[in-house]
């Protein structure tokens, strides 16, 4: 009977180790497929794509993969060091992101289009503001004097909570440009069908990561 459990034991955290790897593997190919699809210069429309992607399936996942405790790519650096580099790396995604925005808001301007007439369009607008606002709410857990009067470990447990939906907003907006005439038109039907995956297995991945660190081993407390 011990033997089983040390078996299942090791093959949850094997199992955790390969969701990890395939995540960061879904991240990076997401981003080189859309890459090659838009040829980020070709257009003012074609930075949209490719720094929309580089922000949320890139720059949002390996940040929120830092803290984790299977597939971290520098889990031998310190928490500090850990929290800089999810810091600098939201950071990135929030500017790339507000670029994006940009291009297309620029681009549809040009084309005398409407703004913000999709579903992917306005989740878009709230996704990149709510980025915004995450990354904001990061600093006191950085700068501790700017959390005066309040618990730093429900400070970082609500950041994560917030942290979790604004990077499932964010696989939403990746999930829903995949529908857009721009993306339908360039792709076949089965390579649709995996790039869709993609952000619906990376959000799977990360809500297992952030539950697992902050609702299942630790409780609110009043």
């Amino acid at each position: 009977m011990v033997h089983v459990k040390e078996w299942e034991a090791s093959l949850y955290v094997y199992l955790r180790l390969a969701c990890g790897a395939l995540v960061h593997l879904l991240s990076v190919g997401l981003t080189l497929f859309v890459t090659f699809l838009a040829r980020p210069g070709s257009s003012l429309f074609s930075w949209h794509p490719f720094l929309m992607t580089l922000a949320f399936s890139f720059l949002m996942t390996e940040a929120i993969l830092v803290f984790s405790p299977d597939c971290s790519p520098i889990w031998k650096l310190s928490h500090k060091t850990k929290g800089r580099c999810h810091w600098v790396l939201q950071a990135l995604a929030v500017a790339c992101a507000t670029l994006g925005s940009m291009a297309v808001f620029y681009n549809k301007r040009l084309n005398v289009k409407p703004h913000f007439s999709t579903w992917h369009g306005v989740l878009g607008l709230v996704t990149v503001c709510c980025a915004a606002l995450q990354l904001a709410g990061g600093l006191p857990l950085m700068y501790h004097k700017l959390a005066k009067g309040w618990s730093l470990a429900k400070l970082k447990r609500y950041h994560a909570a917030s942290g979790m939906v604004v990077y499932l907003l964010g696989c939403g907006s990746i999930l829903l440009g995949t529908c857009s005439l721009w993306f339908t038109t360039s792709v076949q039907s089965l390579s649709w069908y995996v790039v869709a995956l993609c952000p619906a297995a990376s959000a799977l991945v990360v809500m297992s990561q952030v539950t697992n660190s902050y609702v299942a081993k630790k409780r609110f407390r009043p």
